[in-house]
């Protein structure tokens, strides 16, 4: 019969993480690599996003309009707008808004273009002295101003108290000349400053010679979203003022320019 003995000796249990146990040499440094892989290879990850994101910021793209003509394009923040764009908006609101020729352009029955004299928009008196009328053309362009505080309407009665009432017969014709649009300055994310300087000339049927004032004003315009698609069925106004607003820009402020300020 044979006689088992036990064993003088117990198996120690596995003791993991114990302060008076240590690893071999090699153990310790495999596990060092391989933290130190982990980290660089999170390291090299951020850095593969950032530069992800950059590049699809400065990401040309060609998109083809509507018209079949194919244009290229960037993708930037919403409220961002360029340089270019802000001055072009400005420059051809007021132009719109301050040539005045006395003519509105529009279409017979048969849908063939004709010229007739403007009648003007009402668009109420300033006093009640002043005229009330602004010209079709700078009445469309005056959507171009945002309609917080009321800022369009009381624009539009000032401009009609400067609107000579001889525009709407004939007798007189106005016309700005631009001659200095600054670069915008950003005031904060979608918001800019710019400033205009023109001359206004004034020509009498008995003076074709002409008389100019200076013009020169200090625009602040904000980002807004316009919409990209316009139904079949808007209404004429309604696609008007979409036109109009197309550059994702409005103006908010308008003031005499103070070069004081730029001391």
């Amino acid at each position: 019969m044979l006689n088992h003995q036990k064993s003088s000796h117990k198996k120690e249990p596995l003791q993991l993480l114990r302060s008076n146990k240590y690893v071999t040499t090699r153990v310790g440094i495999i596990s060092l690599v391989g933290f130190s892989m982990a980290v660089f290879s999170l390291l090299l990850q951020f850095l593969n996003y950032g530069a992800i994101s950059i590049l699809n910021q400065k990401q040309l793209a060609l998109v083809q309009l509507s018209s079949g003509d194919t244009i290229t394009a960037r993708v930037v923040d919403p409220r961002q707008r360029s340089d270019e764009v802000i001055k072009k908006f400005v420059s051809d609101t007021f132009i719109k808004m301050f040539n005045w020729d006395g003519l509105v352009r529009t279409f017979d029955e048969k849908g063939e273009p004709i010229t007739k004299q403007d009648t003007g928009v009402e668009v109420g008196r300033l006093d009640n002295k002043s005229n009330s009328r602004v010209t079709a053309k700078a009445y469309d362009a005056a959507f171009a101003l945002s309609e917080n505080g009321g800022f369009r309407a009381a624009f539009l009665k000032k401009l009609a108290s400067i609107t000579p009432t001889s525009m709407f017969n004939g007798d007189t014709q106005v016309s700005l000349i631009p001659r200095f649009i600054s670069q915008p300055r950003q005031l904060r994310d979608g918001k800019w400053e710019i400033d205009f300087i023109g001359t206004l000339v004034t020509f009498e049927r008995s003076d074709n010679s002409g008389k100019g004032i200076t013009f020169n004003k200090t625009i602040t315009l904000s980002s807004i979203s316009n919409p990209e698609y316009i139904p079949a069925n808007t209404s004429e106004l309604a696609k008007k003022i979409y036109a109009t607003r197309r550059a994702g820009l409005e103006i908010t402020e308008i003031v005499d320019l103070d070069l004081g300020k730029r001391k």
